[in-house]
């Protein structure tokens, strides 16, 4: 977890022990956009190699829940296919008055995180 700086610029802060329910998560991002969010993950229903709901309070609220299975690559070989659902909303006031203007710009904010983390993360996996 001390490589995260350098994989991932965009998370400011990372404080994080291991991947168990009831694990509290401390994060804050920096999204393509002028300002930052921080919030707090409390793991929940954790199964290892098959999927961690959490629950998320701070700037953001709300529920999020990655479930993994198995699948097959393009190249024939073993995949896993993520599937991420959240229910969140802003609770800064900066971060409602965007939402309330347009849903579009934070919608931008989180999508690009999402993909740039990801694409990220697939880069610095061992080969095979």
């Amino acid at each position: 977890m001390e490589a995260y700086p350098s994989w991932w610029p965009w998370l400011q802060r990372f404080d994080g022990e291991a991947l168990a329910d009831g694990e509290r998560w401390a994060c804050t991002v920096r999204p393509p956009l002028p300002y930052r969010v921080s919030f707090d993950l409390v793991l929940r229903d954790v199964e290892p190699e098959r999927s961690v709901a959490a629950d998320l309070t701070g700037d953001i609220t709300g529920t999020a829940r990655i479930d993994l299975r198995p699948a097959v690559g393009p190249d024939g070989g073993a995949a896993t296919h993520l599937r991420l659902v959240s229910e969140l909303s802003p609770n800064r006031p900066l971060l409602r008055g965007l939402s309330r203007v347009t849903s579009a710009i934070p919608r931008y904010g989180h999508d690009q995180i999402l993909d740039r983390g990801l694409a990220q993360f697939i880069q610095r996996l061992p080969a095979g």
